[in-house]
């Protein structure tokens, strides 16, 4: 009979680099639809990565990640994320974030603008959110407080 693994291998890659590649005792990572949370032996499966946070925990220690589009594949022993953007947490500047930030809320569309420029802002305001998140969390950021929501569109 065989052993489950104790262990899971976690692969992180861009377009642009390899982000990670370490063994790891579990993981939460941003799912299309919501947070999967991943154990050694864990069942085969793809998914569609959407924006958030991939938490990692090895040794005792949560380390940090932002994942941004992409997609995963699970197996029992490994884990390998294809993300269209990802970046360690220690790596995250936070001045240059909460200005993204910032950026993105004043960019708010106005009155009679296109679902898509609605969506287009959601979308800037939950990266830069997801960013500042890591950061604080990792404790390489301060002031970042809880996450702004985004934009709601009231379509009336």
């Amino acid at each position: 009979m065989a052993t489950l693994a104790e262990k899971i291998e976690l692969q992180v890659v861009t377009p642009e680099r390899h982000i990670l590649s370490e063994d790891v005792d579990s993981l939460e990572m941003p799912g299309k639809d919501g947070y999967l949370g991943i154990l050694p032996g864990h069942a085969p499966l793809m998914t569609e990565l959407g924006v958030g946070i991939l938490t990692y925990h090895k040794s005792g220690e949560t380390r940090y990640l932002t994942v941004m589009y992409g997609f995963a594949e699970v197996l029992p022993d490994r884990v390998i994320v294809l993300a269209e953007i990802s970046e360690r947490a220690e790596e995250i500047d936070v001045a240059r974030a909460t200005a993204a930030l910032e950026r993105a809320k004043a960019d708010t569309p106005k009155a009679g603008s296109t679902e898509a420029d609605w969506d287009e802002a959601n979308e800037a305001i939950e990266r830069a959110t997801a960013r500042l998140q890591a950061a604080t969390k990792a404790g390489s950021g301060s002031g970042a407080g809880s996450a702004p929501r985004a934009v709601q569109h009231a379509a009336g």
